[in-house]
């Protein structure tokens, strides 16, 4: 019995060393791999940057004028920019405009009263989709929010 008791307790020792080079192991693969992949990014970046067009000494052509294509539901709300008219947005988007200028008289509409105007249902998930699309387009400069929550038409520049 003292045998097999020795025996164990070798045969214990032997597996906490082979665990303690286990961990040295893994912890040198997981330097190496972080090395190997910064060294493959670098890499990637040099053979782009030598692939890339020299730049010339003359200043890009001057953008064209935004032109609206026809815009499909759901799509993305581009930034205002001068030239740029409401056909741009998705027809969802171009109601909402539509309405705060036709509607606003100046002061402005929260969220509930653009949901009702729209022939909406006044539910806070109704209201809340369309304070959801109404800060878009405040933020992509389409819309005003003069006051928290009131939204009005944006102001012409002048």
């Amino acid at each position: 019995m003292g045998l097999l008791e020795a025996r164990e307790t070798a045969a214990q020792v032997r597996v906490e060393e082979l665990r303690e080079e286990a961990k040295r192991v893994l912890a040198e693969l997981a330097e190496a791999e972080a090395v190997l992949e910064r060294r493959a990014i670098a890499r990637m970046e040099l053979a782009e940057a030598l692939a890339a067009p020299e730049p010339t000494a003359e200043p890009p052509p001057e953008a064209a004028p935004a032109v609206a294509r026809a815009p499909v539901a759901g799509s993305v709300v581009p930034h205002w920019q001068e030239g740029l008219t409401v056909e741009a947005l998705s027809p969802d988007y171009q109601r909402l405009v539509g309405v705060l200028e036709a509607e606003a008289g100046g002061t402005g509409l929260r969220a509930g009263a653009l949901a009702g105007r729209l022939g909406l249902e006044v539910v806070p998930a109704k209201v809340e989709g369309v304070r959801s699309k109404v800060k878009r387009l405040v933020e992509r400069g389409w819309l005003a929010e003069e006051r928290p929550g009131v939204f009005t038409p944006r102001r012409a520049a002048g």
